[in-house]
């Protein structure tokens, strides 16, 4: 599944095809994704698009006739192409605009969405008004995840990916700040220091500003607006490696479940 850096490349992948530009027409091929496409999503024709907009991992098109919400799912993809492109299987929607470009949502799996709001959904829609503060703002702070851990006794990995929480750190991400910052992901969130969160939530933001920067992480079924892959993945410590060598103590990196994810760590680096 795209997790916030591949969200937050493809947002920087079609921002400048869409932003200022006027929607023609909405095609909706096939209204059955993860929720049903609305009916009234065809009365975005004539909007003007002024802003693409990230929130967790839902993108928000802003219109002088309301909101657009894309979530990519576990295997959506936005292209902008032509309006006369061939369609191919799974191309489901098109916001085509006056220029004869549009936006394509391609997704095979269905667990996507597209959605409409009259209101900003990040202060009003129910999948958006409760997330927690964003990864990469001033509002996520060491001060902030100590105060919201005391009397936790979830493990500091599943914490850390509670989008109530903070949004965005999905399991690669969580794996791999986790390493970098020494701590076991079985430790229970509320015996976490403020010292140790403290040297966590930099990690969290620097790790996810690389990926971003690099193009998000190479993933089945995750390529850029563009077509072109994230680079990302050539630098994982630990997602993915479960029995190989730890890359600074060489010892064999273990692997177990928690909250039904993979979780891969060094029981010598991490404590």
């Amino acid at each position: 599944m795209p997790e916030l850096p591949e969200v937050e490349v493809s947002r920087m992948g079609i921002a400048p095809h869409l932003e200022g530009q006027q929607i023609d027409k909405v095609v909706v091929r096939d209204k059955r994704l993860r929720w049903p496409i609305p009916e009234h999503v065809e009365n975005f024709a004539g909007a003007l698009i002024t802003q693409v907009e990230r929130r967790a991992k839902y993108l928000i098109l802003h219109t002088d006739k309301g909101y657009l919400i894309l979530h990519l799912g576990m295997s959506g993809k936005l292209r902008v192409v032509p309006s006369d492109s061939l369609v191919v299987k799974h191309d489901h929607f098109d916001l085509q605009l006056t220029n004869g470009q549009c936006l394509r949502f391609n997704d095979a799996r269905r667990f996507g969405c597209v959605l409409v709001s009259d209101a900003h959904p990040g202060l009003d829609h129910p999948l958006l008004r409760e997330l927690g503060p964003e990864p990469l703002t001033e509002a996520f702070t060491a001060d902030y995840l100590h105060r919201q851990s005391r009397g936790k006794q979830q493990s500091i990995k599943t914490f850390i990916m509670d989008n109530h929480v903070v949004v965005g750190v999905g399991n690669i991400y969580a794996n791999e700040s986790l390493f970098k910052a020494g701590i076991h992901p079985k430790r229970a969130a509320g015996k976490v220091s403020l010292a140790r969160y403290q040297k966590l939530v930099p990690i969290i933001k620097e790790i996810l500003t690389a990926a971003i920067a690099q193009g998000g992480t190479t993933l089945q079924d995750f390529t850029q607006a563009d077509g072109s892959p994230g680079y990302f993945k050539q630098h994982l410590n630990v997602y993915g490696r479960g029995g190989k060598q730890c890359m600074v103590c060489k010892s064999e990196l273990k692997e177990i479940r928690l909250g039904q994810r993979s979780t891969v760590y060094c029981a010598q680096c991490q404590r």
